[in-house]
């Protein structure tokens, strides 16, 4: 159910707009998201990628799952519920960052569609691009990097994406990485050069 809002709120117009933010950055502000199961390598890719667009003079900024959970969403599990309640908070804080004129990369699990496409729906067409880290269940299991398939295998975790909780994958996404069998660089290409065809930077602004 949506809260009541004061009748007393009224939107302000800022006179620094988006499209000058994005004039002096000279790049154009996009959302990333980033999803799959947990070990697939979203918050790796993600960062290799913020890395090589701000060496390359553009503005960045991440969202990572974990971190996030640290402040704005500490106070939310991991129940249908809070899963939902948590990728809403960090799709509008994303959108914001948008209006700041930022390339904002997300690095959630998000295993749900229908909150995917929820986020989507807050910006507007070609300004969230859906990108899958493709890696199966095995490989994700075998890096076990934080020790949470183990934990879940036996039954410590409830609720965890994969083992006791379905990840839904996307039907349509951006692009689709092969994050179990492509190389970090390699990954790293291909969504800078999703980038370059979405014209979100130059293609000759951007390294190759």
């Amino acid at each position: 159910m949506k809260p009541n809002i004061s009748n007393n709120l009224v939107w302000h117009h800022a006179t620094v707009t988006r499209e000058r933010r994005e004039t002096l950055n000279g790049h154009r502000s996009v959302m990333l998201w980033f999803t799959g199961l947990s070990g697939a390598g979203k918050s790796t890719l993600a960062h290799a990628v913020e890395e090589h667009l701000h060496q390359n003079g553009c503005r960045t900024f991440t969202f990572d799952g974990d971190n996030v959970r640290h402040g704005l969403c500490s106070d939310l599990g991991f129940s249908p519920q809070d899963r939902v309640e948590n990728i809403r908070r960090v799709g509008e804080m994303a959108k914001l960052f948008l209006e700041a004129g930022v390339i904002a990369l997300t690095a959630f699990i998000s295993p749900f569609r229908a909150d995917r496409e929820k986020v989507r729906s807050l910006v507007p067409h070609g300004e969230f691009l859906e990108i899958y880290c493709s890696c199966s269940l095995e490989i994700c299991e075998g890096r076990d990097i934080k020790g949470l398939y183990k934990r879940a295998r036996a039954g410590e975790i409830k609720n965890f994406t994969g083992i006791s909780s379905p990840y839904e994958v996307p039907q349509d996404p951006d692009l689709v990485v092969d994050t179990g069998g492509l190389s970090l660089e390699a990954s790293v290409t291909k969504v800078v050069q999703l980038l370059r065809e979405r014209g979100v930077i130059e293609t000759d602004g951007i390294d190759q």
